[in-house]
C-alpha cells in the first residue's frame, strides 16, 4: 500500500528552517502530521529535596538532554542557587552545549563536550574523576547511563527533575494514518495506554533506536521502517526509502 499520511510522535519543529520532515513531506508529496505522544512534567523543589540532593555539593553538572539543561536551571532558581563559575558542564552533544548557552556565558564556563553518545562523553569524563558529578534526568533513564558512570568509579549523584508524562490522545481515535513514527520506548508505550485495543492493520511503524524496535516488537507491533542504519543513518532517510519502494508500484 501506497505511503500518503504520516503522524511523527513528537511536538512540531519550531525552527523557521525547514525540518527533515519538512523536506520529506515537500520531496515525496506526502502529508506529514507531528503530535507529541508523551510530555514532561517539572517535579517540585520539595519532590528534589526529599531526594536529599544539595546542589551546591557537587562540582560537575552532567547534562544529557536540553530538558537536563532546562530543567537544572530551573531547580537552580527556584532553590536559589547560584552556579559558580568554575562549576563544570560535561554535555552528552554539541547540540546540547550549545543549548547551555540560554543559561551561561559560555566563553565564562568550564564546559566538556562529548561527540554524540554517552559512551563518548564517558571517555571526557574519566579525564576529570576527581570531582563530584550531579546527573540531572527524568524518572525514565536508560539503565546503561548509571551502569557506565559506576563502571568509571567516579563520586555521582543522580537527581530526578522531572517525569515523563503520557499525553492524552483521545481526539485521534478516529484519525489514521499509514505511517505512525516512534522515536522512544515511551511513544509506543503512550500509543497502547491510549488505546488498548489498537490493531496495526495496515499502519506501517516506523522505529528510531534499539530500545524503540524492542518495545514496539514487545507490544506485538510489526516494525516496517527501523533506522539509524548504514545506509538509512536518520529515520526521514530511511522512511524516505521505504515511501520509494512502496509508492512506485
Amino acid at each position: 500500500m501506497k505511503v500518503k499520511t504520516i503522524l511523527v510522535s513528537q511536538p512540531e519543529p519550531k525552527s523557521d528552517q525547514l525540518s527533515p520532515f519538512s523536506i520529506l513531506s515537500e520531496k515525496q508529496k506526502v502529508k506529514v502530521d507531528f503530535r507529541s505522544f508523551i510530555h514532561v512534567e517539572a517535579l517540585t523543589v520539595r519532590d528534589v529535596r526529599n531526594q536529599k540532593i544539595d546542589l551546591s555539593k557537587y562540582s560537575a553538572i552532567i547534562l544529557t538532554s536540553r530538558n537536563a539543561v532546562d530543567h537544572f536551571f530551573r531547580i537552580a532558581e527556584e532553590m536559589r542557587y547560584k552556579d559558580p563559575n568554575e562549576l563544570k558542564y560535561f554535555c552528552q552533544s554539541e547540540a546540547v552545549a550549545y543549548y547551555l548557552q540560554k543559561y551561561v556565558v559560555y566563553r565564562k564556563r568550564k564546559i566538556y563536550v562529548g561527540k554524540r553518545h554517552f559512551p563518548e562523553l564517558c571517555e571526557v569524563i574519566k579525564k576529570h574523576k576527581s570531582e563530584k558529578f550531579l546527573l540531572p534526568s527524568s524518572d525514565k533513564l536508560k539503565d546503561a547511563i548509571p551502569e557506565a558512570l559506576n563502571e568509571m568509579g567516579i563520586t555521582w549523584k543522580r537527581a530526578d527533575l522531572y517525569r515523563t508524562v503520557t499525553s492524552d490522545l483521545s481526539d485521534l481515535e478516529d484519525v489514521f494514518y499509514d505511517v505512525l513514527v516512534f522515536f522512544s520506548p515511551s511513544g509506543i508505550q503512550s500509543l497502547f495506554k491510549n488505546f488498548p485495543e489498537f490493531k496495526q492493520n495496515n499502519t506501517r511503524i516506523a522505529v528510531y533506536g534499539n530500545s524503540t524496535v524492542k518495545a514496539a516488537t514487545e507490544a506485538g507491533l510489526k516494525v516496517d521502517i527501523a533506522a539509524p542504519s548504514p545506509e538509512s543513518p536518520s529515520m526521514t532517510m530511511a522512511i524516505e526509502k521505504y515511501i520509494k519502494e512502496v509508492n512506485k508500484k
